[in-house]
């Protein structure tokens, strides 16, 4: 009597042990799915603001058809982007034409000037911001579930209950130099 009492004792602490472990794994998941989700709006208010500063620039800054074209097909990537390895670089590569076109403004006194274009660069660097640290708290979010998964003894638990790491939300090369601007 016992030792059954003592394996009944240790399968009731290894059960809520497990469930511990997987509603640990579940909150961090939608931790994550949450941080991701702050992201994407921010993302999304991004990708609707760049036309509009397109068609602000394009009136003072005409035969700079290259520029705007990078930053509306860098836009356009980011937008159809499906996978987050896939967005990340689409997204720094927009960081990367917005910082030229930002750059190029410097060449049109007039542009910079402008109260519509200096609203618009306002409130995007803003935004930038916003992106910033929304990323941060995603890639921190992922570091926790990722951590979670690894740790011992949610490891032996973690695949069997579907659970897998993430990648992070890098940034690109195009975001670490000075924008390069050709006249």
């Amino acid at each position: 009597m016992d030792a059954s009492l003592v394996v009944l004792i240790l399968i009731v602490i290894i059960g809520l042990a497990v469930v511990m472990i997987y509603n640990r794994l579940v909150a961090l998941r939608q931790t994550c799915n949450q941080a991701w989700g702050d992201v994407d709006v921010q993302l999304k208010q991004r990708h609707d603001l760049v036309p509009n500063l397109v068609e602000t620039v394009k009136g003072y800054a005409s035969h700079e058809k290259e520029t705007l074209e990078n930053v509306i097909q860098a836009r356009q990537t980011a937008v159809d982007a499906s996978s987050l390895k896939g967005l990340a670089e689409a997204e720094n590569m927009l960081s990367g034409a917005l910082r030229q076109l930002f750059a190029l403004s410097e060449a049109y006194p007039d542009l910079k000037a402008n109260q519509n274009f200096m609203s618009l660069q306002t409130e995007l660097a803003d935004l930038e911001n916003k992106i910033a640290a929304a990323r941060r708290f995603f890639n921190n979010a992922v570091q926790e579930l990722n951590t979670a998964i690894e740790q011992f003894p949610a490891v032996i638990f973690a695949s069997m209950f579907g659970f897998s790491t993430r990648d992070y939300f890098e940034v690109g090369e195009t975001e670490r130099g000075a924008p390069k601007v050709k006249f």
